[in-house]
């Protein structure tokens, strides 16, 4: 393979890599632990 093909297949799964585990942060159980800042100063 060509080496740009692998630099471009190695940066692609990265970034789906990054934004499933962001993703998984956002909305998955570890979500419960996350605070609304907005929430937390309501006037």
């Amino acid at each position: 393979m060509e080496p740009a093909i692998v630099l471009s297949i190695t940066i692609g799964a990265i970034v789906v890599a990054i934004t499933g585990y962001s993703i998984y942060t956002a909305f998955g159980p570890p979500s419960a632990e996350l605070s609304d800042p907005f929430e937390d100063h309501e006037d």
